[in-house]
């Protein structure tokens, strides 16, 4: 059942990307979509591992990741950073929704003092994280789904006479009446005997997955990223967790304007955040991850302010235009095309 809840999942999400564009407010019904599979699914995660931990049989083919281990710890003892987390991914959960909302219900203005008081909001429970762990934010603040739900045990079939087993057996079968007074037994036929069972390698995985251990995997969990220390590794946290809201308020205050002053100011406080940031051993491999993680999200700048106007748009719509009757590109670029209004009439769609 498991397995064909994760399939019915992945299904829906795949649909949220290819309704834009297909009937009038298909990008609603999409990301209302969305934003109810991830809130089903982190509630799902929560009561997934509560069951986890409270089953003292289930034993995970791998260990849980650097990550997991990191913020599960921090959600199990500090009940304030349990539920700024929680609230915080909510929040990014809803806010494109919430912003399609408010562009069909109220004016222009009272749309962006919502957006404004969104990012108050989230850099407000970013702060809250910081001051609580005094270590560097990772993203998202909550644990992921690291095992399969189909992994775990299933509750026993034995006691019950009317159930079926869940596994067929695994002996042969019986030999007839009539041939048991026969003093040379038969060999068994190769359809009716049952394989025999591979346990080397089963044996050899059990017993080599739980000794691969790693620097992260033996550090208590509090200890895979180290606290700040010094001033400047507070500063650069303190500017990478300002940028959006930094970059939302010059962003209304220039949008008639067509003005370079949002988009420079967050590339000032990218770099700073950037230079500022203290130097990773190779040990923490959590903490790299993490900052490897902001490196790549640079790449969204493409899609902001006059970078995307002037370079990334234009590119976007030529290349549609170039491959329209290419079998497949010719897909692709009406997904394009489908997309690129979204981008200039929603900030959620590539927002920091």
């Amino acid at each position: 059942m498991s397995r064909q809840y994760l399939a019915f999942e992945s299904s829906l999400r795949s649909l949220t990307w290819i309704l834009p564009g297909r009937f009038h407010d298909a990008e609603l019904a999409s990301e209302s979509l969305a934003a109810f599979l991830n809130v089903v699914s982190m509630y799902n995660d929560t009561l997934l591992s509560r069951a986890v931990q409270n089953d003292p049989t289930y034993k995970p083919l791998l260990p849980p990741s650097p990550h997991s281990r990191y913020t599960r710890a921090w959600t199990d003892r500090d009940l304030y950073y349990k539920w700024a987390a929680r609230t915080l991914e909510l929040l990014r959960f809803t806010q494109l929704l919430v912003e399609m909302g408010l562009r069909r219900t109220v004016s222009s203005k009272s749309r962006w003092r919502v957006i404004i008081l969104l990012e108050t909001i989230k850099a407000s429970l970013r702060i809250l994280l910081l001051r609580l762990s005094r270590r560097p934010l990772v993203s998202p603040p909550i644990p992921e789904r690291d095992f399969d739900p189909a992994t775990m045990p299933a509750p026993s079939t034995s006691s019950s006479p009317t159930l079926a087993p869940s596994s067929p057996s695994s002996s042969p079968p019986a030999t007839p009446e009539h041939l048991k007074n026969n003093h040379i037994p038969l060999p068994p036929h190769p359809l009716l005997a049952s394989p025999p069972v591979a346990k080397t390698s089963v044996i050899i995985d059990d017993y080599l997955l739980p000794k691969a251990l790693q620097t992260s995997t033996i550090k208590p969990a509090m200890s895979l990223i180290r606290a700040l220390s010094s001033p400047q590794d507070w500063l650069s946290e303190i500017l990478y967790i300002l940028r959006p809201l930094v970059y939302a308020v010059l962003f209304v205050r220039d949008r008639q304007k067509k003005t370079n002053r949002a988009l420079t100011a967050i590339l000032v406080l990218e770099v700073l955040s950037r230079n500022l940031r203290r130097s990773v051993p190779a040990s923490s491999s959590l903490e790299r991850a993490e900052y490897a993680r902001r490196d790549r999200e640079i790449l969204w700048y493409l899609f902001r302010g006059n970078i995307w106007d002037t370079y990334t748009r234009p590119k976007l719509e030529g290349f549609a235009e170039r491959w329209a009757q290419a079998p497949v590109l010719g897909m692709v670029g009406g997904f394009m095309r489908d997309w690129i209004p979204l981008i200039d009439e929603y900030y959620y769609y590539t927002a920091p």
